[in-house]
């Protein structure tokens, strides 16, 4: 088992009659109070089984449990007490969630079976836990797949921005940073409920009837609530609802909700689309960027400010110079990265520049190249870095 199980009391002796009866079953630490205990934990955990006295100085049983279930919320807790008192057991399992609540003296049949009964109980809640994780996986990696191949354009843009997006959430250290490149990948997902040649006549500046722009105008909450219902994708399906409002409030949806208040990954997504759209209409990126910071009030300006400082550096990804090489459809395979659109012979579009390929959108590819043909040669980033011409 790779399972550890610590020990927590303030006798060493007591410690050592533990580490002695179980090390040969368990993986067994041991800790003399309450915080050497936790720094165990920081330093060695996840430990699957915390047992602990109830009567230490300093910091007792009852707070230190109840501080293992902040910081390891999966790690089962079992207290034991030479008191056995019925109000002070109430107390230790509702401030501590404890697992078992076990007398000492505790004959070690007693306590060989609470551990065992505690490693199951810890291993059913990881095991779902694990599964509801590859459940989430599959689920992002099957929506992302088939919005890549609805959405090519848009998917295709935002994986080109993927080296801008990193940087940006980790100079701003953004809480649940892995929220803000999903929501950029996963914004356009509303796009699937409206009819594609309505879409089309937006992007081309063709004028829209007022109904068409309302429904457009509620693409930002439609895909929001769509993503609303997969579990733990709360977060990103906040940062889609407010891509399209203003930093000073204004723009919908028509809320209170301004400035810092505002998600990060919904602040940097509303910088990325209006640059999108102003590079559409044949502005170069410095005279976009430009033009966005005389929009006042439109963007977080620190936000905006480092968009800049990431481009005009000369680090942004695919905007800098890339090594490539041309490669057969036949030879394509997961993983690489498309350094040039793929088309159909007849111009229609498959893939953008930029794209991750994956199973799903190689088995697209082949069934295209079948019944269209694809315009080769495709071009791939190179495996190796491009070498530097800059002189030393």
């Amino acid at each position: 088992m790779n399972e550890k199980i610590l020990f927590v009391d303030d006798d060493p002796n007591l410690l050592a009659g533990c580490e002695r009866n179980f090390h040969r079953k368990y993986q067994v630490e041991t800790a003399e109070g309450g915080e050497a205990g936790l720094k165990k934990i920081a330093e060695r955990g996840p430990f699957a089984v915390v047992l602990s006295d109830r009567q230490m100085p300093r910091m007792d049983g009852i707070q230190f449990l109840a501080l293992v279930r902040e910081r390891a919320p999966d790690t089962v807790r079992i207290m034991l007490t030479g008191n056995a008192d019925l109000e002070g057991a109430i107390k230790v399992v509702n401030e501590g969630n404890i697992f078992r609540f076990l007398t000492k003296p505790c004959p070690l049949e007693i306590l060989g079976k609470a551990i065992e009964d505690a490693l199951e109980q810890y291993r059913l809640v990881t095991a779902e836990r694990n599964l509801l994780n590859k459940t989430l996986s599959g689920s992002i990696k099957l929506l992302t797949d088939i919005l890549s191949m609805m959405e090519p354009e848009s998917f295709g843009r935002a994986q080109t921005m993927r080296n801008l997006i990193d940087t940006v959430t980790r100079k701003f250290k953004a809480e649940n940073d892995w929220e803000v490149p999903l929501a950029v990948m996963l914004a356009p997902i509303g796009n699937a409920t409206i009819p594609p040649e309505m879409l089309i006549r937006a992007r081309a500046g063709i004028n829209l009837t007022k109904a068409e722009e309302q429904i457009l105008s509620q693409l930002p909450e439609t895909a929001a609530r769509l993503l609303a219902n997969i579990p733990r994708l709360e977060g990103v399906a906040r940062i889609v609802r407010y891509q399209r409002k203003n930093y000073d409030g204004t723009g919908l949806p028509q809320d209170t909700v301004k400035g810092e208040a505002l998600p990060l990954g919904s602040r940097l997504l509303k910088i990325l689309n209006d640059l999108t759209q102003l590079q559409a209409a044949k502005l170069n990126r410095s005279k976009a960027l430009n033009e966005m910071q005389s929009r006042l009030g439109w963007y977080d300006p620190v936000l905006l400010e480092a968009v800049r400082e990431f481009y005009g550096m000369g680090t942004g990804g695919r905007d800098a110079a890339q090594a490539c090489i041309s490669i057969a459809i036949c030879d394509l395979t997961p993983g690489m990265v498309l350094h040039s659109n793929i088309e159909t012979k007849d111009g229609t579009l498959i893939l953008c520049s930029g794209h991750h390929l994956t199973e799903m959108t190689l088995e697209k590819i082949n069934n295209f190249s079948l019944i269209s043909g694809i315009k080769e040669p495709v071009f791939v980033e190179s495996p190796e870095p491009a070498p530097s011409t800059t002189a030393d």
